[in-house]
């Protein structure tokens, strides 16, 4: 698999967990999948319409297995982007599609140690760089942003913190294709962050 590590648009704010709204979309919200996993197959905005798709599929799958009762971590906002034009002159593909998903330690206070969070984001490149070599078509990029804690609240200041956000681009000349390679990158993505958990528990 091929991996970045991804400037992003820059957050001049830290974002908050858990947070109330979404700035760019009003009916966006906040579930806590860790108490409500029925709710990742039917509560995602921007996943809805493409549901039926075993590539969203395979993203609720991922989603499922981070935030399981026996997982280190959890997820905090997701995003996606169907099937466009690819702006990206170096992929000879005629389509790309796009999302992410944040990720965070299920002990809250584990995401204000930055080094920690950082460790997480090196694990996840090395697991994810082990795991289907021949695959060119999709690419994983990580991004470490700032977060404000606010059931860690110290008096009235929240504990600042960080959380990885993982964005993944998939390409194909159709549709079809496109969303065929997206399946197989968040398959792979699954898998890597099951061996990095699997190390955090370790430590």
């Amino acid at each position: 698999m091929q991996t970045c590590e991804y400037a992003g648009a820059p957050f001049t704010e830290p974002r908050s967990h858990p947070w109330v709204d979404a700035a760019g979309d009003p009916a966006g919200r906040y579930y806590d999948f860790t108490a409500n996993p029925a709710l990742i197959r039917r509560s995602l905005e921007d996943f809805l319409p493409w549901s039926g798709d075993p590539a969203i599929d395979a993203f609720y799958v991922l989603l499922e297995e981070i935030n399981q009762p026996s997982s280190v971590f959890e997820s905090n906002d997701c995003a996606f982007t169907g099937p466009h034009e690819n702006d990206q002159p170096m992929v000879p593909m005629a389509l790309q599609c796009s999302g992410r998903v944040m990720v965070l330690f299920r002990e809250l206070r584990q995401n204000t140690d930055h080094a920690r969070v950082e460790t997480l984001k090196d694990h996840l490149h090395m697991a994810l760089t082990e795991l289907d070599r021949d695959f060119p078509w999709g690419m994983v990029g990580t991004t470490i942003i700032p977060v404000r804690y606010l059931t860690l609240a110290d008096g009235a200041e929240a504990s600042l913190g960080w959380q990885l956000m993982i964005s993944f681009w998939a390409w194909g000349d159709t549709a079809a294709d496109t969303m065929t390679n997206l399946g197989r990158l968040l398959r792979n993505l699954t898998q890597a962050l099951g061996t990095v958990a699997a190390r955090v528990a370790q430590r």
